[in-house]
């Protein structure tokens, strides 16, 4: 695999095959179906995020190595119209689009680390990782 795999994020099925993708760089390196399931699940929010906000953006995929752990980084980027009140946007419940709320905050529950960045008018990015032990 190479060191990033970069997949555009402009239409429905870019967001399976995002899930799929990480799905398939979770599983070389080295994570349960469990843990695949959940990186599935967290990228397939954020990716439903850059649809419904930005109209495009892209998830960037990775395996990272630290010390005696394994990770899988998940950043992504979109040059949509930001988040205005992050610390809302990551409460369970808060939507502007009227849906459930439960995307950025369930991502965030899913993963092991969770960075949101955003600035009105310029766009968002989210980095995300889940760890696993190694041996």
């Amino acid at each position: 695999m190479a060191d990033e795999l970069r997949l555009p994020i402009a239409a429905d099925v870019d967001v399976v095959q995002a899930r799929q993708q990480g799905r398939e760089v979770a599983a070389n390196a080295g994570f349960t179906s469990g843990d695949q399931t959940v990186i599935a699940a967290a990228i397939s929010e954020i990716a439903r995020n850059i649809l419904m906000y930005a109209k495009r953006g892209e998830i960037v995929l990775s395996v990272v190595a630290n010390g005696d752990r394994q990770g899988v980084v998940v950043i992504a980027r979109d040059q949509g119209p930001g988040i205005r009140d992050i610390a809302r946007a990551l409460q369970d419940g808060y939507s502007t689009s009227g849906g459930l709320g439960l995307g950025l905050p369930g991502a965030k529950r899913l993963m092991d680390e969770f960075e949101l960045t955003s600035a009105v008018g310029q766009g968002t990015t989210v980095t995300m990782k889940k760890w696993r032990r190694l041996g």
